[in-house]
């Protein structure tokens, strides 16, 4: 499934494509067949879109460089392979894979200066195609030249150099005869004139192994540029024991898709030094590989809570209503027709809307309003032990019967100003607001939260509301 690293990678590199006019590629890397459902590509594929990343090129796109699944690319491959092995720089390799890491173990145990001494790196070609030619297993290794200094001029972290004596022969052909990440990601960057590759840091060290592959091939490399890693609470690397890793967990618990945008843009990168909400637009308009941090990004929770509730108060009543019906249908709440009717009529549209516009400033998920709307949908209110306590207290039950009998009384329902109406009522009462609003929210919502007590009433309507009004739980 799509990890939030990943998610915040592409939308960095979608950013960079768009900033520039240039073309956002999206490339289904999927020749590690253990580990490839098409569950999760289309999980991968709806996640994107739900956030907004939309591609110039890849499945569903087309364009003009696919196929734009690795699988499907062998051909390419193919060619490498044979031409890999006419060459010399790749060869075939015996060890399996306990043999291969109990030699890299004794190399460490020992210290040896370098890497790992492979023996199959110095098998002649007769030898190891007659090893192959009689069945025995082997993998495809890139011999890594010695003595070479690989440089990258990184966009994030500047120039870096690494030593070609501490990069092992990898492992670029399985046993399976399919290609590995490293050796698809360069063929396919050249054939697909890739100009920039954003990624994470943990990829840093697949780049000298993929520059001389790219030199052995004659092809040209891409840009790199590496972001940060995104860290948890507690500082290391985000794993599930901190919190949710996928972008699914998040779409399936109500995050609002720009909120999430806006979050992920925020971890590694700053538009200025005080701007924290803003839009898509905004990020492109600004977005430079320059103001990528170097250090750990921390998944603030609280920031991401912060950037939903403001983005639920920002989004205009229609629109947080379509984003909140799939959870209230999941709820069972409403159907999916939606009943014919003004506000006056439980479901419509209308009263719907109303509802969303009441609770709004509530909400810091969408996924949130179920269960603090039910109460709304039902014919009676179910009562908490704080409303059942506050219905307890003395005179309470009589405040309520004799608002009751006044509401009843009124042409208008709600009444009009019904702040004033109610402080009207009280006075009449001879007690304070909160002795009867108290009580009266109670009876009404079960609880002693929720939106307005006007709306509320508006939304139940006269017969619900009177009905909840008389039917107070025994004392």
């Amino acid at each position: 499934m799509l990890h939030i690293g990943g998610a915040r990678t592409a939308l960095f590199n979608w950013a960079l494509a768009r900033r520039h006019g240039g073309v956002f590629v999206l490339r289904v890397e999927d020749t590690d067949t253990e580990r490839n459902t098409a569950e999760s590509l289309q999980s991968i594929l709806d996640s994107m879109r739900w956030l907004g990343l939309d591609w110039d090129e890849g499945p569903d796109a087309g364009g003009e460089f696919g196929p734009y699944f690795q699988s499907e690319r062998m051909p390419h491959y193919q060619a490498a392979i044979e031409r890999g092995l006419n060459e010399g720089w790749l060869y075939r390799c015996f060890l399996t894979p306990d043999e291969a890491q109990a030699m890299r173990e004794q190399h460490l145990e020992e210290k040896r200066p370098g890497r790992w001494e492979n023996p199959s790196r110095e098998l002649s070609i007769a030898e190891a195609e007659q090893r192959a030619a009689a069945g025995e297993s082997f993998v495809l290794r890139f011999r890594v030249p010695l003595g070479r200094e690989v440089h990258v001029q990184d966009h994030i972290r500047g120039a870096v150099s690494f030593r070609s004596d501490e990069v092992e022969d990898w492992v670029a052909v399985r046993a399976n005869g399919m290609p590995t990440y490293n050796f698809c990601c360069a063929i396919d960057d050249a054939h697909m004139q890739i100009s920039h590759v954003i990624r994470g840091e943990e990829h840093l060290v697949n780049t000298p192994k993929q520059v001389l592959l790219a030199e052995a091939l004659g092809v040209a490399v891409p840009d790199f540029a590496h972001v940060p890693l995104i860290l948890g609470a507690d500082g290391k690397k985000l794993s599930k024991r901190t919190g949710d890793t996928a972008l699914g967990d998040y779409i399936d618990k109500g995050y609002p898709a720009d909120a999430l945008f806006n979050f992920l843009a925020l971890l590694g990168f700053s538009i200025d030094d005080k701007t924290t909400v803003f839009s898509r637009a905004q990020l492109v308009e600004a977005f430079d590989l320059k103001r990528i941090s170097k250090g750990g990004a921390l998944f603030d929770t609280d920031k991401l809570h912060y950037l939903c509730g403001e983005y639920i108060r920002q989004m205009e009543v229609p629109a947080l209503t379509d984003a909140v019906l799939p959870w209230l249908r999941q709820a069972d709440l409403v159907p999916e027709t939606l009943p014919e009717g003004g506000v006056d009529v439980c479901g419509s549209r209308a009263w719907l809307e109303k509802l969303v516009a009441a609770m709004q400033e509530r909400l810091g998920l969408l996924a949130e309003l179920p269960e603090k709307a039910a109460f709304l949908f039902s014919e009676a209110a179910e009562h908490d032990d704080k409303a059942q306590k506050a219905l307890a207290e003395d005179g309470a039950r009589e405040r309520v019967e004799a608002i009751a009998a006044a509401l009843e009384a009124e042409a208008a329902f709600p009444p009009a100003e019904f702040g004033a109406w109610t402080k009207t009522q009280c006075e009449a009462l001879g007690v304070g607001m909160g002795k009867v609003m108290k009580p009266l929210r109670a009876a009404l919502t079960g609880t002693l939260g929720g939106p307005e007590l006007a709306d509320v009433l508006e939304l139940l309507g006269r017969e619900r509301a009177l009905a909840r009004l008389r039917a107070l739980p025994l004392a």
